[in-house]
């Protein structure tokens, strides 16, 4: 079963300094955070913020392939996680033709928030994140979960890169 996600927010670990996108259940406000790269990071906080850029960027490039092709995105789904690297699916449907794109999921979200197909994560996942180790040798990973889910709705407005 996939959980539909809704995107919380962008922060900065405060510990590894990298960006990472807050997932969250609307349901049941269950959170999952996925620690992303710069530029993903920067093109989502791009699009939540609604700001347009002079050229496209990767992602738009993208999306407009998409519409050139007459291609829906559906939805994507990130559908698994080893090794502390999670993994997602793009669906795609052209002409009643289903397609699966394997995917970052953090190029799978920049690219479903462009379009605004929805973000689901399986059920499988959500459990095996909970037990994550958030870094290999962070001693402070219990801390790390409180400080995750101790975030404000202002802490996570406005992403500063």
């Amino acid at each position: 079963m996939d959980v539909l996600m809704k995107i919380k927010g962008l922060v900065v670990d405060p510990i590894s300094k990298m960006p990472i996108v807050v997932l969250e259940d609307p349901i049941s406000e269950h959170i999952l955070p996925i620690w992303i790269g710069v530029f993903e990071a920067n093109a989502i906080a791009l699009s939540l913020e609604g700001i347009p850029t002079p050229r496209p960027m990767t992602h738009d490039l993208m999306k407009n392939f998409l519409d050139e092709l007459n291609i829906k995105l559906e939805k994507i789904v990130v559908n698994d996680v080893r090794d502390n690297t999670f993994y997602a699916i793009i669906y795609l449907v052209q002409n009643d033709i289903h397609y699966q794109i394997d995917s970052r999921p953090s190029d799978a979200i920049a690219l479903a928030l462009r379009v605004q197909a929805p973000i689901y994560v399986t059920e499988e996942v959500l459990r095996k994140a909970h037990g994550l180790k958030f870094e290999e040798n962070l001693e402070n990973s219990e801390k790390l979960k409180q400080w995750l889910e101790s975030l404000n709705p202002e802490d996570l407005g406005k992403y500063k890169m």
